[in-house]
């Protein structure tokens, strides 16, 4: 930097101040030594700050508007120093997190809230992903927590806790779909009409899709396709009343809804930085989990 982070702090004071020999005082600083570095300043700025007419130096116009700029040089010098300090504590220099569309919580945008509360400077990263697919980006590391519909089983080096809130996924079709109106619909009634799945890669290399299917990567473009009347489809509920209630119908059909557990993921492999420990610790809080330092 071409101007001294001393000087810039001596002009901001005496400017807040209105006095060098108050901002000496604050600073611990000979008045000669504040005078002579915003001295120094103004020849490097080819400016002058103060105004020094009277007995009590006033800031120029110039003064003014450089004062501003002096204080958001400051704060970001002080964002400089908190981030290295959180970095050399253990502070990952980004978190990544994958998000199942089945997962939708008023307590986690309570805590996202508090998260960017406390760690301000670090970059989230959100993905989205479904099933399989979801739990290959967190053993891969590119990913470091997840959320998903609960599985049968994840891989050994994958750790999993169960949260406390579970999700609703609903079959829903378009208003002017012939099943909108009926009741009572069973497995075969649906047969008869096209299924929109969901497909992730994985799950698509281990199943056989149904003849009469269309399918996407995402619970929102199921959505879509159903809104447009292509056929019937199983999504959250949560997606439903946010994005089109007004458009779609849900299905009286028999073993629906279901009540779908969601599971925290991490990593047993790749050591969860501060952001992240802390993130894993607030979503098992409400479910009376805790996991041990990574």
């Amino acid at each position: 930097m071409r101007h001294s982070p001393e000087a810039l702090l001596a002009f901001a004071e005496a400017a807040m101040l209105g006095s060098f020999s108050a901002a000496a005082r604050k600073l611990g600083k000979s008045q000669s030594t504040i005078s002579s570095a915003i001295a120094n300043l103004e020849i490097d700025l080819g400016l002058t700050l103060f105004d020094r007419s009277s007995r009590k130096p006033r800031l120029t116009a110039h003064g003014q508007v450089m004062l501003g700029r002096v204080q958001e040089i400051l704060a970001a010098g002080d964002r400089l120093d908190r981030s290295a300090a959180q970095l050399a504590g253990g502070l990952e220099a980004r978190l990544s997190i994958v998000l199942s569309d089945t997962y939708q919580s008023d307590r986690f945008e309570e805590i996202l809230s508090a998260f960017e509360h406390k760690f301000p400077d670090l970059e989230l990263e959100c993905l989205i992903a479904e099933h399989g697919d979801l739990v290959v980006l967190v053993e891969s590391g590119r990913a470091q927590i997840g959320l998903v519909a609960a599985q049968g089983s994840y891989p050994p080096d994958i750790g999993a806790a169960t949260l406390s809130e579970l999700s609703e996924i609903a079959l829903f079709v378009a208003r002017s779909h012939p099943l909108a109106v009926q009741a009572d619909i069973t497995r075969e009634m649906l047969g008869d009409y096209r299924e929109l799945r969901l497909n992730t890669y994985l799950d698509d290399a281990e199943r056989q899709p149904p003849l009469r299917s269309w399918s996407a990567p995402s619970y929102l473009m199921l959505l879509e396709m159903a809104v447009l009347g292509f056929g019937w489809a199983a999504i959250p509920r949560w997606q439903v009343n946010r994005f089109a209630a007004d458009s779609l119908v849900e299905l009286k059909a028999r073993g629906w809804p279901q009540r779908v557990p969601v599971d925290v993921v991490w990593s047993r492999q790749c050591q969860l930085g501060l952001a992240g420990h802390w993130l894993l610790q607030a979503l098992l809080a409400g479910s009376g989990r805790a996991i041990a330092a990574q």
